[in-house]
């Protein structure tokens, strides 16, 4: 009996000793559109290709890039609808702590509390996993920009750099040869445009991506504007 026998059940391992339906959920991520992040010494970029299918979608009703927190923000790769439930749960934790504690959570508890709700889901019955991965930008306690990967096993990595969804592969190349330990967060964000442009389908616009970034502790969502200023500067 093969490990096709076994990918309908989430919960049972294969022979082979794999949980089927985690690597379709992989494969859901990698057909997502690509997103990106860098962290910087100082600060924060993360970055998403959100072209859409029709040009009829109004695009200012369509985000990628959330806010979580002050100080954090979650870009995906895969199912979107996945996501809105993660952003609302990831939202809550944040607050609860918000209000417990009175400070801003650190990126890292916030990272390790969404990887287990992930993981969560990959261990019990009647559900699936997640189809999406997230990039997590944010600062921990005392001022220190990270960013985070979390998988649908519930699986979390730091990273200096790095890119999910469709061409990450190429992305993931382009960064490896762009990257270094001394990058400022200006530079960072005129990589990530050029990473997505590598694979970007048809002509990259102000409208078409989404930038979000850490800086002095605060994530924001970069406006069309201030997009079309680094695209102009780019070119």
């Amino acid at each position: 009996m093969g490990d096709s026998a076994y990918s309908f059940s989430l919960t049972t391992f294969s022979r082979t000793g794999k949980l089927l339906q985690i690597e379709y959920g992989l494969n859901a991520v990698a057909n997502g559109r690509t997103s990106l992040g860098i962290c910087t010494k100082d600060g924060v970029v993360i970055a998403t290709d959100k072209k859409l299918a029709s040009p009829l979608v109004d695009t200012a009703h369509v985000h990628k890039i959330e806010a979580i927190s002050p100080s954090t923000g979650f870009v995906y790769s895969g199912v979107g609808p996945d996501y809105r439930v993660l952003v609302a749960k990831a939202r809550k934790s944040s607050q609860a702590y918000a209000r417990m504690y009175g400070e801003t959570q650190p990126v890292s508890q916030l990272v390790k509390q969404t990887a287990g709700v992930m993981q969560e889901y990959t261990q019990s019955g009647g559900v699936r996993p997640f189809g999406i991965s997230v990039l997590v930008a944010g600062s921990d306690g005392d001022g220190t920009p990270r960013l985070y990967q979390v998988d649908p096993s519930g699986a979390y990595f730091g990273w200096k750099a790095t890119a999910i969804g469709k061409n990450y592969v190429n992305a993931k190349s382009f960064l490896e040869k762009r990257f270094s330990e001394d990058m400022e967060l200006e530079d960072a964000i005129h990589t990530a445009l050029l990473t997505l442009r590598e694979g970007f389908e048809g002509e990259m616009s102000a409208h078409n991506i989404e930038v979000g970034v850490v800086r002095h502790s605060k994530f924001s969502v970069l406006t069309p504007s201030q997009i079309q200023d680094y695209l102009d500067e780019a070119n």
